[in-house]
């Protein structure tokens, strides 16, 4: 049985999803590993080096796991549904497939296994798309109960939401036509037009008024969602695009036309997002994302997914607090 999916409309992806209709059928491995990361571009030390200078939060902590029903559990499961926020446009992580019109990929397995252990039936599991930027305002404003949509845990956000212990290890890097002389992220961004997405943690690497040098030159091109960018660069309106080295592997095996540069910043992770209010949801999450890894899901949907487009296996993206 499969959960339930609310779906929303995107021109951006609706075009690059026609255009890649025979890659995204075949499932199959296409285009290559990015190259190997290594020292952080000048452009962006400064911002990188000034958010560590800030961060007096701890991203690896949350509450311990738990199988105990609390409130904000029980609530869920009274109205007989659980929402969770995902995404429709990121290939291998969550992105629809034009075939069978079921969102798939690395977060959805992930989704429907949390959605599944706590209701008891993936059909009360609705996984609703919602947009980047939107992440966190969608769980506070309740339209959705969970976000699993490679959320980085920052400080900030930790303000603003509650997150589940992290699931897996992530760093920015840069995508580029192949047909660019562009050999690592100095190179890249230095003068030239670079596209990331509204909210995400590449806007803030990248944004002056938050650290980053303005000598660097890099002009901004903000979007709502990740494939917007793909579909700018396949357009040539964008030089470059910021985004995790996760989505950034995707998106190099989606469109054949593109390359992942040399180098990489930001080491970080990702988590499950929700209420602050509702702790007991969040240990029962930890509790699922526990028994998952355990159990071997975690490393198996990431050998599907994700295997033939990184760099490593998978317990090399699993977080282990340092």
């Amino acid at each position: 049985m499969r959960s339930r999916t609310v779906p929303t409309r995107s021109a951006a992806a609706l075009a690059v999803l026609a255009a890649c209709a025979a890659v995204l059928g075949g499932g199959g491995p296409s285009g290559a590993a990015p190259a190997a990361a290594t020292v952080a571009p000048r452009a962006v030390q400064q911002s990188q080096e000034q958010q560590t200078q800030s961060d007096a939060c701890d991203i690896y902590a949350s509450v311990p796991p738990s199988s105990v029903d609390g409130p904000a559990v029980k609530a869920i499961k009274a109205r007989r549904s659980l929402v969770i926020g995902v995404d429709q446009n990121s290939y291998r992580w969550g992105a629809r497939n034009p075939n069978t019109g079921q969102i798939e990929g690395f977060d959805i397995d992930l989704a429907r296994a949390i959605g599944t252990a706590i209701m008891g039936d993936p059909e009360k599991v609705v996984l609703k798309p919602v947009a980047t930027a939107d992440r966190s305002d969608a769980v506070q404003q309740g339209r959705v109960d969970l976000i699993v949509r490679t959320m980085t845990i920052s400080c900030k956000r930790m303000d603003e939401v509650a997150f589940s212990k992290p699931y897996f290890s992530i760093s920015q890097r840069v995508l580029v036509p192949k047909t660019s002389s562009a050999k690592n992220l100095d190179e890249a961004i230095g003068g030239k037009n670079v596209c990331v997405a509204k909210g995400s943690t590449a806007a803030d690497v990248l944004d002056p008024a938050k650290g980053a040098k303005k000598d660097a030159g890099a002009h901004l091109t903000v979007v709502e969602n990740q494939l917007d960018c793909l579909v700018l660069m396949q357009l040539g309106r964008i030089d470059a695009t910021m985004t995790d080295d996760g989505l950034a592997a995707g998106q190099a095996a989606q469109d054949q036309t593109v390359r992942i540069v040399d180098g990489d910043v930001q080491p970080e992770v990702i988590g499950v997002a929700m209420l602050k209010s509702s702790p007991d949801l969040t240990a029962r999450v930890n509790q699922v994302l526990a028994d998952y890894h355990a159990g071997g899901e975690w490393a198996r949907s990431y050998d599907r997914w994700l295997k033939p487009y990184m760099l490593n296996d998978a317990e090399h993206y699993w977080p282990v607090p340092h």
